[in-house]
């Protein structure tokens, strides 16, 4: 059946799919399952409870939550009776916290933990539009979302045909949801995305694979990101069963228990995975060391298209039987697909990956065009290494003069919330969006990223410096967890660079270096000159002016806790500039002294 708007995928279920296991997710330690009945249900009691408590089309209700299926129910709740949804990331500080719920006049907030509750109790104080609270856990302070419920199976006879006068009269083109973006400077702006916008996507999307009705998916990504709310959409529009993660610290487990066929991810994460299996394989006794790396370093060299490559197919089964059928178990033991997005990708890993016998699909977008624009498909024509895939087929894509990816389709975004002249720079005359990204199409018609417009920055000779190609390449390195490169207006090219700790500490003890902590472990001598080992390794990739000239260790870890990243893991490059100013200032100051 057709779908038009968000809630249309609750009517689905009842026409196309009867499924016991529609939504699952763990309390106190074990799955519980909500069928597609349950489901529907859920839904519209949420919407009856709402109206009975005063709420109308046009209300705002924030969410802060883990994945979980009642965060579906309130979704779907909000939508059949016209309140926009805006869900929030739960690692936001307490001044990003009160921004949206100021600039959003959300009238109703849901937490999901006495945790989140803690880090905005004090600043709801502050905001006069919030009427309501509520919570999914139990927490003493806050009536519970049953509360909502109740009110809902209270009064179902009386609102049961208002709820149907409200979801007949929305239009595909009204908003659904406000997204603020995570952003990687000031304050986020907020999304104004359509049922249509959202809709559209989940649809062109479903070419991209052939899973549906009586596959398993895990969901770990924060459902407040773009990505994994719209393909959650995408899952029970093709009548899968989706799992949800306890947290990204259960994953391990949950994705043993779950066996999933699917789930998606960024490249962080899949990074650490390799980087685990890697660390567990360099711990191998000798001989089976020299086979773990043999079959690791045939992974690295898979092609897509091996029908031509007896000899290379030939090593790869038995690769597969001695070391990756390992990897695969420890992924759930099905054949698994890994759809990734939010970053650049590392060729590597696609490779690494595909050759254990996954899917990677790669693909590109933006919380403004809800968000793929392009995607690698379940095929071997479709999909291509290095590349964000083909434009989906109801997508106009267009290369600017600068470099720059212009698109505009039926996903793209009403405009940014309170802020015409935001929007305007944003979407041209003409309706082309302006992503900010650099890339260009191929022959084949594959869509390649090369970096973001706002990062590219000239050295003080004039020459272009794409930072985010360099730094991927050199975040291949084992050594390397995070880093920063910078240079603008300078001679040459620099960078800040956070090491992966874990496996420092291990390289430490095999070759016997001593230290306190790892503020005296960055400045050791024969650490530093390690890292130099790998800069010079990576520099020999790269043209002349692109090569690190020099670098600094730095002794903190980067995560979007400690503020350097984005929720979505991407660099927040001026808080990272701002808070090693001075060993900047050291490494470019030391040149001009030799001048």
């Amino acid at each position: 059946m057709n779908i038009t708007r968000t809630f249309d995928l609750l009517d689905r279920y009842k026409e196309l799919y009867d499924i016991e296991d529609a939504l699952v997710g763990k309390e106190d330690g074990k799955w519980v399952k909500y069928s597609s009945s349950d489901y529907i249900n859920y839904a519209n009691w949420i919407s009856y409870g709402l109206l009975a408590l005063g709420f109308k089309k046009g209300d705002k209700v924030a969410t802060i939550s883990n994945n979980r299926p009642e965060w579906n129910f309130v979704d779907m709740g909000f939508a059949q009776i016209g309140v926009i949804h805006v869900p929030i990331y739960p690692t936001i500080g307490s001044e990003e916290y009160e921004y949206i719920f100021k600039h959003s006049e959300a009238k109703a907030v849901i937490v999901s933990s006495k945790s989140l509750w803690s880090k905005i109790s004090s600043v709801v104080k502050n905001v006069d539009s919030i009427k309501s609270l509520y919570s999914f856990d139990d927490i003493e302070e806050l009536p519970s979302w049953n509360t909502i419920i109740e009110e809902g199976k209270k009064n179902e006879e009386k609102y049961k045909d208002e709820v149907q006068k409200i979801k007949a009269g929305i239009e595909k083109d009204e908003m659904v949801t406000l997204i603020y973006t995570s952003g990687t400077t000031g304050f986020p702006k907020g999304v104004m995305l359509t049922h249509n916008n959202l809709v559209s996507n989940i649809v062109s999307t479903t070419k991209a694979h052939s899973l549906g009705l009586g596959h398993r998916a895990l969901s770990f990504l924060p459902l407040c990101h773009v990505l994994e709310r719209m393909l959650n959409y995408h899952l029970q529009y093709k009548g899968m069963s989706v799992y949800y993660a306890e947290s990204l610290g259960t994953i391990t487990t949950d994705i043993k228990e779950v066996k999933p066929h699917m789930f998606g991810t960024v490249p962080r994460l899949l990074e650490r995975v390799y980087d685990g299996i890697i660390g567990k394989g360099r711990n191998l006794s000798f001989i089976k060391k020299q086979i773990f790396f043999w079959a690791v370093n045939l992974g690295l060299r898979y092609r897509i298209n091996n029908k031509h490559r007896y000899f290379y197919n030939f090593k790869l089964k038995i690769a597969r039987k001695l070391i990756f059928s390992k990897w695969q178990e420890a992924l759930g033991g099905e054949e698994l697909l890994i759809v990734c997005g939010g970053a650049a990708l590392q060729v590597r890993l696609a490779k690494i990956f595909t050759a254990v016998g996954f899917t990677v699909l790669e693909g590109y977008g933006l919380t403004e065009t809800s968000p793929v624009i392009a995607v690698n498909t379940k095929t071997p024509e479709a999909i291509k290494f290095g590349t964000v895939g083909p434009i989906l087929e109801n997508i106009e894509v267009r290369i600017a003069d600068d470099g720059e990816i212009l698109s505009k389709g039926p996903n793209l975004m009403l405009g940014y919330y309170k802020a015409p002249e935001l929007t305007k720079e944003a979407i041209d005359e003409d309706g082309w969006f302006h992503t900010g990204d650099i890339g260009h199409v191929d022959k084949a018609g594959f869509l390649k990223i090369t970096d973001r417009k706002k990062e590219m920055f000239k050295s003080s000779s004039g020459k272009y410096i794409a930072p985010q190609v360099i730094e991927n390449k050199f975040k291949e390195s084992f050594f390397i967890e995070q880093l920063m490169v910078i240079g603008e207006n300078e001679k040459f090219a620099s960078a800040l660079l956070s090491p992966n700790f874990k496996f420092l500490h291990d390289w430490c003890s095999i070759h016997n270096v001593q230290y306190r902590d790892n503020k005296d472990l960055v400045t050791t001598p024969k650490v530093i000159a390690r890292y130099q080992k790998e800069v010079t390794k990576y520099n020999l990739t790269l043209g002349e002016h692109e090569k690190i000239k020099r670098f600094r260790l730095v002794c903190e870890e980067w995560s979007p806790d400690t503020g350097e990243l984005s929720p979505t893991q991407k660099l927040k490059r001026n808080f990272v500039t701002e808070k090693y100013k001075k060993i900047i200032a050291e490494i470019y100051q030391h040149d001009k002294k030799q001048k």
